[in-house]
């Protein structure tokens, strides 16, 4: 006999239950296979990025005691303008252009000056810091952004692994199925209490089940308790992304979700007046327009009257016809985000952005990713994020836990293999209606988190080789299985093939 000759599965039968089934009850096997396989293939990239943003977390610390010498002064009486606190670090630092002054947050804190620099690598300065009352330059150091090299190593740690921009595909591929783990693994659990009418249990382990069952009580129950952090870090995580990011930028732009950018054209500030134009020139050119007119310490005080406060972040004229621009950075709550722009020879003031007149989305954009970076609220942001991280490797360990007690034990005698994973032919058993929906939300989401489709697909090619890996395998010994069992081929025939489901 043949195995054209054996009974073959109504294959027609599976769309015509699913009809009859309702919604949950069609997508639960497919959520359950999706979560199984991002457990298992993605849940390393995400136990990483919970790993390192574990150190992350404490980076404000480490970054405090490494650099008190360079960060911290003794309070003294009256601090020296600030252009001359620029000499200063110029004295010590000849080459490079000044990108960016930083004055002194406190009494007890130094001014930061930063350089271009061909001697760090890209996308980094060098900050050199002066005492705001000796001029005495503490030191210099390698700058990330407002990250300092010890704290800028960790952050390219949790973003790249010191892999450059390919290592950024790792920390996107995570945030991209992160909350796709997350609700499909609520929706799961919610569903399996709900139909053993046990809702107290969503939300508490099960310390009197045993095994597998215990594991996966604390596995689910401790990801409900911190499913809504893990969705906020996803979300933000996405947002400077590499792919997804710029997706979510044309969304962002498209519903204007952006605050409006600062005026800084000198020409267009005076409706193109050419006097205007040539005054300001005149005070351009190198360090020059820290003198100049009204030079750094009119600008200075040009901000403070307008209300503006440190920590602030002063950003010399690009060329002859731009403006200075002051803008606060105070990112803990509560945030101060107002800027300014002045005009260097007059020291007036040229246009100005304050951060209540931001869209409210906007301000939920720098909020939500300061969170995510433990800056909002401080020690109580770094203490959840911690709390987050530990519950995440927890989760992710118990699920890998689960796993491995799902293996058989023993294999033809020879040992121990991976355990099983959720049925397959999850599609195949879909009503039209509940696969259209499928089909249309998987799309949407490919195109806003591109890596999330590519790894998907990878998944599908992945599943579909080992089902034919292994139906060769039974085909190959289906001979030899009918000889042994000639009595009742059918049944044995049946089994055989109707595990050869659509994939998922």
């Amino acid at each position: 006999m043949t195995t054209d000759q054996l009974p073959q599965p109504d294959t027609a039968a599976a769309p015509r239950a699913a009809r009859r089934r309702g919604v949950w009850t069609q997508l639960r096997p497919l959520l359950l296979r999706m979560h199984f396989y991002a457990g298992v293939l993605i849940a390393p990239f995400i136990l990483i990025a919970a790993s390192t943003g574990l150190l992350y977390t404490v980076a404000p610390q480490i970054e405090q005691i490494v650099y008190d010498h360079e960060l911290r002064v003794t309070a003294g009486t009256a601090a020296l303008p600030l252009s001359g606190q620029v000499a200063a670090a110029r004295a010590v630092h000849p080459d490079g252009e000044i990108v960016e002054v930083m004055p002194a947050i406190d009494a007890t804190s130094t001014t930061r000056v930063v350089f271009s620099d061909a001697t760090v690598p890209a996308d980094y300065a060098m900050a050199v810091f002066v005492n705001p009352y000796t001029a005495e330059v503490r030191g210099q150091v390698a700058t990330f952004g407002q990250w300092l090299g010890v704290r800028a190593w960790i952050d390219d740690l949790h973003r790249t692994l010191h892999l450059g921009a390919f290592g950024r595909n790792y920390s996107e591929l995570a945030a991209s199925w992160m909350w796709i783990v997350v609700l499909g693994g609520l929706a799961l659990w919610i569903g399996r209490r709900r139909t053993q009418r046990r809702l107290r249990r969503i939300v508490l382990p099960d310390t009197s089940s045993r095994g597998r069952g215990r594991n996966l009580s604390w596995h689910a129950a401790t990801g409900v308790w911190i499913a809504v952090g893990l969705l906020l870090l996803s979300a933000t995580g996405l947002t400077w992304s590499n792919y997804a990011g710029a997706k979510i930028a044309d969304v962002r732009t498209l519903l204007d979700w952006n605050s409006r950018p600062l005026e800084t054209s000198l020409s267009a500030a005076a409706g193109g007046g050419g006097e205007h134009q040539h005054s300001a020139a005149g005070g351009a050119g190198g360090d020059a327009v820290f003198t100049s007119g009204a030079g750094i310490d009119g600008v200075m005080a040009t901000a403070t009257g307008q209300g503006l406060q440190v920590p602030l972040f002063i950003t010399p004229p690009e060329d002859a016809g731009s403006a200075w621009t002051v803008a606060e950075r105070k990112r803990d709550w509560p945030t101060r985000y107002d800027a300014v722009s002045v005009d260097g020879a007059t020291g007036a003031v040229v246009d100005r952005v304050n951060l209540a007149d931001w869209p409210f989305m906007a301000k939920m954009t720098y909020w939500t990713i300061d969170a995510h970076m433990g800056i909002l609220f401080g020690l109580a942001n770094q203490l959840v994020l911690i709390a987050l991280a530990v519950g995440l490797i927890f989760v992710i360990l118990r699920g890998y836990r689960m796993w491995w007690q799902r293996r058989p034990t023993r294999r033809n005698g020879t040992g121990a293999r991976f355990g099983r994973p959720a049925p397959r032919g999850s599609l195949r058993a879909l009503s039209p209606g509940v696969l259209i929906l499928v089909t249309v939300v998987t799309l949407f989401i490919a195109y806003f988190v591109p890596l999330f489709a590519i790894s998907l697909g990878v998944f599908l090619a992945v599943d579909v080789l080992l089902e034919r890996r292994r139906t060769t395998r039974q085909e190959s010994a289906l001979p030899t299985t009918l000889d042994q069992n000639a009595a009742a081929p059918a049944e044995d025939a049946t089994q055989v093939t109707s595990g050869s489901g659509t994939t998922l």
